[in-house]
């Protein structure tokens, strides 16, 4: 095979020469050949981004202007001859780059994971059938088959197209979809945008289908090609910049009371060195330092918790965005139902409706004429393939392979039938036309075969006066109804088929059932009961829409639903938005109304987490504040639009998404408050020590050690704690709620004063004993270290009592508080940590009192959150 995947016009052969050139026929290549073209091109892959090394992870955790303060202080001390203050401050960053370094190692890893996670699937003739590969495994030679809504997987040059458009923004920067023609003649030189017999990788089909020689993989493709030349950094996401925020804001504050601190300590004459470190600890232990890894870690857990739950996160921060959508708009099919179609009805013109029961005789002999001619027309009038062996049924769209079924127990081989009938023309079903129809020739003539909604059908048909009645029945009772029409026409050759799409005689009428989920009625109820609302979108009847909502508990009566129809008489009225929100369920929907739904819905102050898996549905998923897509039975171009991909498309799992969501929003506040609330008891012992003229309580590096070392693995540590039980009782919080809210702020306040106040109290009360100002520190330090961790089980909740919440909830935070207190209590048996904390052994007895002390922390924080829940129990009566 003569292959020169770079060099050959691929464009300028025609396809006789492609498959010379490929050495592949049109039925495509055998798994053996197939195999040998594996190894030798390599898979179907670009190159996966560079991943950084470790020594520049670590650099990484250098840059921030913390970091710098400390490499500072660092310097100071080894300028001014104390190396042991210098040494300590040096270890602290090599641990605190350590497990930046980790973390941002391990979120790495989790991209690959998830990018390997998302698979892209192909249709391919292999060994002469049409079968589903991983996109991976495709080669130069394979024959695709591409449909709307499909991402092209390799560079193809098409070999057949019938109404093929193609969104190539993606390769050319056109937003006009362009048109394929595989019999088109064009010159070596034509470009790129012009090349309408070939597609590209990464392109999205929107019309129409096409099968085509696959002519590059990977690298090779133009894809490939422009991978290689084009790479930048990613953008920020927004969650990550309202924190940075929080802390740039903090960072200003901790200045000013540092320098409220540090002034009267260097009018008092104090020595530069021991101001200038205790000016930088005091920053330190202020700034919540250890934020951004704490929320990584969290929202790293919450990922690995959903992808558990099979909700895969492709932008880290719509794991927090999820559990404050307040609406979400669904699709039914394969969402809320399972999207296994099975023809359970057929109704007959003159003869009325047949149950299809399995094993039940479908009507009778003198029906069985009627029914083998509906048959048929469904088989031919199809794209399907089924496969009788196979635990999915069959290739195809669901409703191809039901009416294949349909055909199969009235003994009709599809696959005898095609070939006795070829097709010589079609008009392939879209959204917008909402049929689709054959033109094919029997041994008796030529005939035209239509599928489609009966509302197009049924005017278009000259037996039709008693199909409308039945629609609305069958339609009431949850039944999907599509009519199966024909005629015979005059017509040796293809062209004009849509013209002759009238006069048609009406076979029957087919109802098709789609099983509600066994879970999707408790799903909702779950979505109900959190406040969030559900909005089910279908292209179904509406008498079928009403019939499921019902079933799943959105809706009573018609009046609840809205029509595509009613979406547009509404646009551009003043209470468009009004109808919208009103909405319930949203039948007979376009694909690009949809968007429509979504603006309406965010208009009316919702915060909109949209489902789809269609390649129309990308839009609206786009717009939506969180998009999620189905992962099993969705496109490329949905899930490429999307936050979220569920890998089982159920709706059961997006509630599941929503409960960590809230769970990863939460600890995150836990954190937060554990760290601020904390920096403010210490910030409050300095100020009350400055003000009385007591010595200062602590120094540089104690603080450093309080801060980063036996306070650093519990903020860590709550971010591992389980969700809380009545996550899903609450209603969700407000998009544009503050981190820092009115609660958080009460609990900081509460608690830092308390430790703050009680802590310097100690202090002061030592000093006054006599007690040297070295023990009288380690004293402090102690109990400091004895209230953080106390407190630890405080921010467990902000409104659940402490003793409520089982231990085993959060076997990390646990392993972190004794791993702390080990650490402190060993520290004066360490002769190196002894000398540079200035620490030293205390007597059980004094331990156990701090211990009573820092204990007493527990107490005024349950009270408060009693308070709290007595005035809001007095409010609600």
């Amino acid at each position: 095979m003569q292959l020169l995947q770079k060099e050959i016009s691929w464009h300028a052969l025609p396809v006789d020469q492609v498959g010379a050139q490929l050495e592949a026929e049109s039925g495509g290549l055998d798994s053996e050949e197939a195999r040998r073209r594996l190894d030798r091109f390599g898979p179907n892959a670009l190159k996966p981004p560079k991943r950084r090394s470790l020594i520049a992870i670590v650099l990484g955790q250098l840059r921030s202007p913390l970091i710098y303060l400390l490499l500072l202080a660092g310097a100071a001390s080894v300028v001014m001859g104390d190396g042991a203050d210098a040494a300590f401050i040096f270890v602290i960053l090599i641990i605190n780059s350590a497990i930046g370094a980790t973390q941002e190692a391990r979120a790495d890893a989790n991209t690959a994971a998830l990018r390997s996670a998302l698979r892209t699937l192909a249709k391919v003739r292999r060994d002469g059938e049409t079968v589903v590969v991983d996109g991976r495994d495709l080669v130069p030679g394979d024959v695709v088959l591409v449909e709307a809504g499909d991402r092209v997987p390799a560079d193809l040059r098409l070999i057949r197209s019938v109404e093929f458009l193609i969104d190539e923004s993606s390769m050319t920067g056109e937003s006009a979809l362009v048109e394929k023609d595989a019999n088109v003649a064009l010159s070596p030189d034509t470009p790129l945008a012009d090349r309408r017999n070939q597609l590209f990788a990464g392109t999205v089909a929107r019309v129409g289908r096409c099968e085509g020689f696959v002519v590059a993989t990977g690298t090779n493709t133009e894809l490939g090609h422009i991978a290689e030349t084009v790479a930048g950094p990613g953008t920020e996401p927004p969650l990550t910049k309202r924190l940075d925020g929080f802390t740039r804001a903090l960072g200003v504050v901790a200045l000013v009371l540092v320098a409220a601190i540090v002034a009267p300590r260097l009018l008092a004459g104090a020595e530069l060195k021991e101001v200038l470190l205790v000016g930088v600890a005091l920053a330190v232990s202020i700034i919540p330092e250890g934020l951004p890894v704490a929320v990584t870690v969290a929202l790293s857990i919450a990922t690995r918790r959903m992808a558990r739950r099979n909700v895969i996160v492709r932008h880290l921060p719509a794991v927090e965005g999820l559990g404050a959508c307040t609406v979400i708009a669904t699709d039914k099919t394969g969402t809320l139902t399972v999207n296994e179609l099975t023809a359970e009805w057929v109704w007959i013109p003159g003869y009325g409706s047949i149950a299809l029961a399995e094993g039940e005789d479908s009507g009778g002999q003198s029906l069985r004429a009627e029914l083998t001619a509906l048959g048929r027309s469904a088989a031919l009038c199809n794209d399907a393939w089924l496969d009788v062996a196979s635990d999915d049924g069959g290739v195809g769209d669901t409703v191809d392979i039901a009416l294949l079924w349909l055909a199969e127990k009235n003994a009709i081989d599809a696959s005898a039938l095609r070939a006795g009938a070829p097709r010589l023309d079609e008009v392939p079903f879209s959204a917008e036309r909402r049929y689709s129809a054959t033109l094919n020739r029997h041994e008796d003539g030529h005939f035209i075969h239509v599928k489609g909604a009966p509302e197009v059908i049924l005017p278009l048909s000259m037996n039709a006066m008693e199909a409308a009645r039945q629609v609305e029945i069958m339609a009431g009772e949850g039944y999907r109804v599509l009519a199966i029409a024909t005629k015979g026409v005059e017509m040796a050759e293809a062209g004009g088929l849509e013209e002759e799409l009238t006069g048609l005689t009406l076979l029957g009428l087919v109802g098709f059932i789609d099983p509600l989920r066994p879970e999707a009625r408790q799903a909702v109820a779950d979505c109900h009961r959190a406040g969030v609302e559900v909005r089910m979108i279908t292209g179904d009847h509406p008498g079928t829409a009403l019939a499921i909502a019902r079933q799943l508990g959105l809706a009573t009566h018609a009046g609840e639903v809205v029509t595509g129809k009613d979406l547009v008489l509404a646009e551009g009225d003043a209470d468009a938005t009004a109808r919208v929100a009103a909405a319930r369920v949203f039948a007979r929907v376009e694909p690009s109304q949809k968007v429509q739904i979504v603006e309406g819905l965010r208009a009316a102050g919702h915060f909109v987490a949209m489902t789809g898996d269609g390649v129309n549905d990308a839009p609206a998923l786009v717009r939506a504040d969180i998009g999620v897509s189905m992962g099993r039975d969705g496109t490329d171009a949905a899930r490429d639009a999307s936050d979220l991909v569920l890998t089982d498309d159920n709706f059961a799992s997006i509630v599941a998404g929503i409960e960590e969501g809230r769970a990863a929003y939460a600890n995150i506040r836990k954190v937060v408050y554990l760290l601020i609330s904390t920096g403010a008891a210490e910030a409050i012992i300095f100020f009350l020590s400055v003000a009385t003229g007591l010595p200062l309580p602590l120094g540089a590096v104690q603080l450093l050690w309080l801060n980063l070392v036996t306070n650093g693995g519990q903020d860590v540590a709550l971010a591992f704690e389980k969700p809380e039980s009545d996550l899903l009782d609450k209603p969700p919080r407000r998009p544009t709620e503050r981190l820092l809210d009115g609660l958080l702020i009460r609990q900081v306040a509460v608690s830092g004063i308390y430790m703050g106040v009680v802590a310097f109290a100690v202090f002061a009360w030592a000093l006054s004993l006599g007690v040297p100002e070295v023990e009288a520190r380690n004293l402090l330090l102690i109990l400091m270290v004895l209230f953080e961790n106390v407190h630890a089980f405080n921010v467990r909740s902000e409104t659940r009592s402490a003793f409520r919440i089982p231990l085993s909830h959060n076997w990390p935070l646990m392993a972190s508080i004794a791993v702390a207190q080990t650490l402190h209590l060993a520290a004066p048996y360490i002769p190196v940590l002894r000398d540079v904390l200035e620490v030293q052994p205390v007597s059980p007895a004094i331990w156990a009192m701090l211990l009573g002390v820092a204990a007493s922390l527990l107490l005024v924080m349950e009270a408060d959150k009693w308070l709290r829940r007595r005035r809001q129990g007095a409010r609600a009566r």
